[in-house]
Formats: C-alpha cells, sequence, structure tokens
C-alpha cells in the first residue's frame, strides 16, 4: 500500500467519537465524527468502533501503520483491555486483541482524558512540563497525571478522578453516589443546572458565561464554579505537586473569565502549596484523537524494539 504513513485515531464519547487520521508528526490530516450508536447495545458499539477504524484504513493516499483508541470508563492500557464504562455498558473488552486481528496494525488503547493530556503534554499547552496535571472540565469533570510525557494510571486505571474529590460534603448527590464532588458542583451540565434553577431559563453553557459580564446570576453561579473549582486543584496541588495545569474541555473555552479569577483564587487558598502555571488547552476538541495517535505511535514503537 502507497501513500503517507499515519495513524488511525479513534477518541469514543458516549454518544460520538471523533475520527481521524494523524500523520507521524501529531498533525491532524483528516478528521469527521461518527455516532456510537450505543442505543444499540454495548456489542453494536464495539462492532461500529472496529468497522469505523477499518474504513479510515482504506482511505486513498494514506498507509495505515498504527491504530490509537481512546475510551472512556476504567482501563488497562497495560492489556489493551477496556475494563468497563457506565456510559457504554461494556466490560472487559480486548480491544488491542480485536483491532490488532481485524486490521493487523498494532494498536494502542487509552483513557480518553488521560490521552488529552498526553497529547497537551507533548505537543499542546504543557509542553517542557515535567509534572502536569491536565484537568477537562465539560459534561463530567476529569484529570490526568502526566509525568515525563508519560500519562500514570494508578494501580487500577482510574488515576486521578479529581471529578471525584468531595469539596462540599452537604452539596448535590454525584452520578458516582457521593455528595458534594467536583464534577456535581462546577461541570458544564452542574453549572447549566444551576442557573436554570436559578432563572428558569434552560441555557447552554456558553451563552450564560457569555452572559456573565451583565447578568448578576450568571456571574454568582459562575463564581461558585470558579470556588469549587479552586477547592478540587488545590487538592490535586497538594497530591500530586505539578509544575503546570492545562484545562480543558468546554467550560476552559471562556479563557482568561476562568483562568483569572481560577487561578487567583488557588493563590488565595493555597498556604504550603507551590502554585503551579495554569493554562489554557491549546489543541481543544482534537487533543483526543492526537493523544490516541501517540498511543497508537508507542505501540508501533514496542513492535520495532
Amino acid at each position: 500500500m502507497t501513500g503517507q504513513d499515519t495513524v488511525i485515531a479513534l477518541d469514543v464519547g458516549g454518544t460520538s467519537m471523533k475520527c481521524a487520521l494523524v500523520g507521524m508528526g501529531g498533525t491532524v490530516l483528516h478528521s469527521h465524527r461518527a455516532p456510537t450508536g450505543r442505543e444499540r447495545g454495548p456489542q453494536a458499539v464495539i462492532d461500529t468502533i472496529l468497522d469505523t477504524a477499518a474504513e479510515l484504513a482504506a482511505t486513498p493516499g494514506h498507509r495505515p501503520r498504527a491504530v490509537g483508541l481512546a475510551v472512556p470508563g476504567v482501563i488497562d492500557a497495560a492489556r489493551g483491555v477496556a475494563v468497563y464504562a457506565a456510559n457504554l455498558g461494556w466490560r472487559d473488552v480486548p480491544f488491542r486483541d480485536l483491532m490488532e486481528t481485524r486490521l493487523g496494525l498494532p494498536t494502542g488503547l487509552g483513557h480518553d482524558v488521560r490521552a488529552g493530556g498526553l497529547a497537551e503534554a507533548r505537543l499542546g499547552g504543557g509542553r517542557g512540563s515535567d509534572q502536569l496535571l491536565f484537568v477537562a472540565i465539560g459534561t463530567g469533570i476529569a484529570g490526568a497525571h502526566i509525568i515525563a510525557g508519560t500519562p500514570l494510571t494508578g494501580a487500577h486505571g482510574a488515576a486521578c478522578e479529581l471529578g471525584h474529590v468531595v469539596v462540599r460534603p452537604d452539596g448535590p448527590v454525584c452520578g458516582c453516589g457521593q455528595r458534594g464532588c467536583v464534577e456535581a458542583m462546577a461541570s458544564a451540565v452542574s453549572f447549566e443546572r444551576r442557573y436554570r434553577e436559578a432563572t428558569g431559563n434552560p441555557l447552554p453553557a456558553a451563552r450564560i458565561i457569555a452572559a456573565v459580564p451583565t447578568d448578576p446570576v450568571a456571574a454568582r453561579v459562575w463564581q461558585e464554579t470558579v470556588e469549587v473549582l479552586a477547592d478540587g486543584l488545590l487538592v490535586g496541588i497538594a497530591t500530586l505537586d505539578p509544575d503546570t495545569v492545562v484545562l480543558g474541555g468546554g467550560l476552559a473555552e471562556a479563557g482568561d473569565l476562568l483562568l483569572e479569577p481560577l487561578s487567583a483564587a488557588v493563590a488565595a487558598r493555597a498556604t504550603f502549596h507551590t502554585v503551579p502555571r495554569l493554562v489554557r488547552a491549546e489543541l481543544g476538541d482534537e487533543a483526543g484523537c492526537i493523544g490516541a495517535a501517540l498511543l497508537g505511535l508507542e505501540r508501533l514503537s514496542q513492535g520495532d524494539d
């Protein structure tokens, strides 16, 4: 097969997946979105992922060398197994073996947020960082700790779940079953819910954020969100001592409207802590696919050793 060497990269979410062909240097050459079809059940989602990768492999003008797959939930990256994903309903899916059997290409598997953090650490806002904390603030909240360019997975594939640190014990019930988690108080969904409860107006997060300078209710809910995020970040800083925190996800699209008050709130809380630099993610919506491609390249290099 002739053509440009590429990596097939898939970043799987709850309802859709980002699909890309990524160059060997990390540049996205082609991308599109496809539905996961989760309403058809977990096996259908698995089949869709494999079929989509096969379609990308057949793209004219490209020579696929590896596959990178980033998925949510608990991941056993060493075995290439997706252990559990609540929103997709699967358990113990041997994605690496399935993909390598289907396409005959070395396949790397990783956690979606850790893949995004890996991309930001190597090619994005965290370039040059030795101890990076990546925090994605979107529908949910999750973190990734990247040490010298390598994601820390933890003993059971569930490291750095900062969204489920309890910061308001009397707060609302979180999807994980605890009360007052960072995710339950400061995710985009929570932000929208609290504004709707206060005003009766069901606006998306982006419109509420745009109204912060002129709408007192939006300003109050935004400040509450910033305070919760600062408390959660301080736990991460005390535990991990990062030199850089990269903020990604939908709420980070607010830019300085988030970074400036959040940096001030973290600094105000710090006592013995060394406050790291806080920066916005640079790779945006492509971070997960780029990170997945990096995992595929790592798997390819292992085969070359």
